[in-house]
């Protein structure tokens, strides 16, 4: 035989293998997605991260969608999700396939041109917290995507990776000690084969924030940053920490100091640096966390970090000494900005405090601050030192203070967009004053305790507010620093923005309302009724010539859970609303079935229930101590986070309550255990209840 011939069969065998070998490596290749791609604003089919870029623009390239034509969205499909209740989180999108997490931090993979379940992981959450003290809140914001890999974390502070392909799980971590009073309701930053998570908890307990990042591949911890100084006489961490020590006075250590990072940070691929957001002080009361004053640093702050190691580069602090939840966790948006014929690579900035930066990212430097909305606790930001002027008595020295904005801010983690084509940024702002005053507080005596916390101030509601409207979408010009257009809105706490090419932009409202606007001029040019409170951001894609629109519906968030009698009157109540994940497209053609209107739980009338006034009084304080009311609502008045107690049959059941409250028979729903809670305090919780109930029905 022909040796030639002979040889053939093999190296067709082999010759065959390497087809196969390349065609499942081009299949695998999309899944390996790093920084460069991430990196890209160019490419239109996917969305890779939290603001869809490393840059955090959250704007689609893609025009298919446009101001002429947007009119024609209709729904394309849409997956149900029942078992869900509030929902804030941004979906990512690789190679067809739609990741996004739900309640109790379940993380679902769906065929993006379909909404068909790939698969679903569960961190079990309920399974951790049962038996334990638990703060925080059953959302999350979102997930990373890096490498094949998804990055996920749990309320109870676990951080996790899964494979993208199968939703195996690869490592987790846990990244707090699991007896404190923190929580995790933000998104994980992948960036440089690291992984990033902060946590909440400021007002849960005395807290000292902290940044971890892991490596992304195995979960081992690479760094570690803490955002304010510890006790001195323990050493500090480096020479970060020594520097911020000098401007905290007291014993400020003892209270935590506060600074957690929970949202915002963003990964500079042309800097090769990352930015992470601070929060607020722990107290907010700076009289009792820093006595004497001080900037208090970290607080309230950009910070830039080397990627590599942690170690700090410059900072940026937008409220020196915040006394007001002033915090800066807000989008950190990166974006070329032409300013005096020079382009600058900008940061953009627009957190709780009211006003509006622009800050050179090559070193920190401030280029320009304006108020977006009403500023009473500052007039102005001095530009040359780059801090505000404040206004006389707004720390509430020596009598109350009406503050604007309040300590919802003017701008929430709600996510802000920036379009490079109209030079705008879109911004969620909210229009909000609050009385602040400590009077009655014993100033040299006050301390949070672990969850129970405090924030050693009271806030009360005014009848002076800074607007006709508690809210708005805002068109602002980063390079002039004003106000192009503005939507005024009539009910609070809207959903975040999603900009795009077609020189449009979207955004749900907590009314249920889906929007489209001209983004160049803010007309309406679209909209649709979603039957639901919406609080998670748009989302925009490509797949197969076809430009997708998605958004998550499912109202959520704290407001949802402390926002009192206008929370209750959206309508949204717990458990009567099926939450969905709906996708729309110019060529949509899906039958999506009404939701029913909007309902409102009536408490319930018990005639042989006696309210005890001795043990009312003591339920109330169980009810707030206990933190009762940042998922039941203040008085028991529910905004659709979790049941209304006053309308609860399981709250005039000794037995049911007990197994509910004590026993942890709900913890799979996210109620936590209270295993130390005695019977009298049961039966306290109870009369309270019922005196909520009592008093709504009667008026008295």
């Amino acid at each position: 035989m022909n040796p030639v011939k002979a040889a053939l069969p093999i190296l067709w065998y082999f010759f065959l293998l390497i087809l196969l070998q390349s065609a499942c490596s081009k299949k695998e290749q999309p899944f390996e997605v790093g920084d460069e791609a991430i990196s890209n604003e160019e490419q239109e089919p996917d969305w890779l991260a939290y603001g869809r870029t490393h840059n955090e623009r959250r704007f689609g390239p893609a025009d298919d969608i446009n101001v002429n034509n947007v009119k024609n969205l209709k729904v394309d499909w849409y997956l149900d999700l029942p078992d869900d209740v509030g929902l804030v989180s941004t979906p990512l999108v690789v190679n067809g396939r739609m990741y996004f997490t739900g309640t109790m931090n379940i993380v679902r993979a769906v065929n993006a041109m379909s909404g068909e379940l790939i698969w679903t992981f569960d961190p079990e959450v309920g399974k951790h917290i049962r038996g334990k003290k638990q703060a925080g809140f059953v959302h999350n914001r979102g997930l990373s995507f890096y490498k094949g890999k998804i990055f996920g974390a749990t309320w109870d502070g676990r951080l996790f990776a899964l494979d993208a392909e199968t939703g195996e799980k690869l490592w987790m971590v846990q990244t707090f000690e699991p007896e404190r009073a923190l929580y995790i309701t933000g998104t994980p930053k992948a960036f440089k084969d690291k992984v990033l998570i902060g946590n909440g908890g400021t007002e849960n307990g005395p807290s000292r924030g902290f940044v971890t990042a892991y490596d992304a591949e195995t979960g081992k911890e690479a760094w570690k940053f803490y955002i304010v100084p510890g006790d001195p006489a323990k050493g500090f961490e480096n020479e970060a920490m020594k520097m911020a020590a000098e401007t905290w006075k007291g014993e400020w250590w003892k209270h935590g100091g506060g600074g957690n990072a929970w949202h915002g940070f963003t990964y500079d691929p042309d800097f090769d640096v990352l930015y992470i957001g601070t929060g607020n002080g722990s107290p907010w009361n700076q009289k009792i966390r820093s006595p004497g004053g001080g900037d208090n640093l970290f607080l309230c702050s950009i910070v830039a970090l080397d990627p590599d190691t942690g170690e700090y580069l410059w900072h940026y602090q937008t409220t020196p000494g915040e006394s007001w939840d002033y915090n800066s966790t807000m989008d950190i948006v990166l974006a070329d900005l032409i300013i005096d014929g020079e382009e600058v690579k900008a940061i953009l900035h627009a957190p709780k405090n009211g006003f509006f930066y622009v800050i050179n990212r090559a070193n920190g430097k401030l280029i320009s601050a304006k108020p977006f909305v009403e500023t009473s606790w500052a007039t102005h930001i001095d530009i040359n030192t780059g801090r505000p002027v404040e206004t006389a008595g707004i720390r509430y020295e020596d009598a109350p203070a009406y503050i604007t904005p309040g300590a919802n801010g003017a701008h929430g983690w709600q996510a802000m967009s920036y379009n490079p084509n109209t030079g705008l940024a879109y911004i969620p702002a909210l229009h909000e004053g609050f009385i602040y005053s400590d009077k009655g507080y014993d100033l040299e005596k006050w301390k949070s305790i672990e969850f129970v916390g405090g924030t050693g101030v009271g806030l009360y509601p005014s009848k002076q507010q800074p607007k006709a409207y508690p809210a708005s979408l805002i068109a602002w010009d980063p390079i002039k620093q004003q106000e192009v257009w503005s939507v005024p809105q009539n009910k609070f706490w809207n959903g975040g923005t999603l900009t795009t090419a077609g020189n449009l932009v979207f955004q749900g409202r907590s009314d249920g309302m889906l929007l489209a606007y001209n983004a160049s001029s803010g007309d309406m040019v679209w909209e649709f009724n979603a039957g639901l409170g919406i609080s998670a951001p748009p989302i925009t894609y490509k797949i197969n010539g076809r430009q997708y629109i998605s958004v998550l519906v499912g109202w959520g968030g704290i407001y949802a859970g402390v926002g009192g009698q206008d929370a209750y009157d959206m309508g949204w109540a717990y458990g009567v609303h099926t939450r969905r994940l709906i996708t729309f497209s110019l060529e949509g053609k899906a039958n999506m079935p009404a939701l029913p209107p909007p309902f409102y739980p009536q408490p319930l009338v018990v005639q042989d229930f006696e309210v005890d006034q001795d043990l009312l009084a003591k339920g109330a304080d169980q009810y707030y101590t206990r933190g009762c009311n940042r998922c039941h609502g203040s008085s028991g008045i529910s905004g659709g986070m979790a049941p209304d107690l006053r309308a609860s049959p399981i709250c005039v059941n000794k037995d049911v309550f007990a197994s509910v409250v004590k026993a942890g028979s709900s913890v799979n729903r996210g109620m936590p255990q209270y295993e130390d809670i005695k019977e009298e305090e049961l039966m306290a919780l109870m009369h309270f209840i019922r005196n909520c109930a009592h008093t709504s029905i009667t008026g008295k």
